[in-house]
């Protein structure tokens, strides 16, 4: 847990702040909630964001995956999207989320893939579908983003 890992950005993303001088890759994380659960993104645009989490030590009482770590994993991936969509003069900030459990998940890693429903100026939506080492859905979740001015 919190060791260094590459994320794969698109070129012309990493272009893009490179030329205002940011290292995307080294300023890049899940932030501390996401490096406490172990989230690793793994694959990051605004088209597709893919990242990982460990059941182990994101269950529930009954040693099930616990609903809020899905929810955090799916909020993570679809906020990077939205981030990426909005580009360097905007934040994202989540204003809806909403997760459906399908399937219990008592060991492994889950895999969550952020795909957008909805890219405009003002907001961008984010289906998220974690599945499990089998590929079997345990999740899927929706995230609305509000796209901020930067400055």
């Amino acid at each position: 847990m919190g060791e260094q890992h590459a994320v794969k950005f698109p070129q012309e993303v990493l272009d893009e702040y490179a030329a205002l001088g940011i290292d995307l890759p080294a300023l890049f994380s899940a932030g501390h909630l996401g490096e406490r659960m172990d989230i690793r993104v793994l694959e990051a645009s605004a088209e597709r964001v893919v990242g990982t989490m460990p059941v182990e030590g994101n269950t529930q009482p009954y040693g099930l995956l616990h609903g809020g770590a899905s929810a955090v994993l799916a909020e993570t991936l679809g906020s990077v999207g939205a981030m990426l969509h909005g580009g360097i003069g905007k934040i994202a900030v989540g204003v809806d989320l909403n997760c459906t459990h399908h399937r219990g998940v008592r060991a492994g890693l889950v895999t969550g893939v952020a795909t957008p429903v909805h890219r405009g100026r003002s907001t961008a939506t984010y289906e998220i579908v974690i599945t499990d080492e089998e590929s079997r859905r345990v999740c899927t979740a929706r995230l609305t983003c509000l796209l901020r001015d930067a400055g």
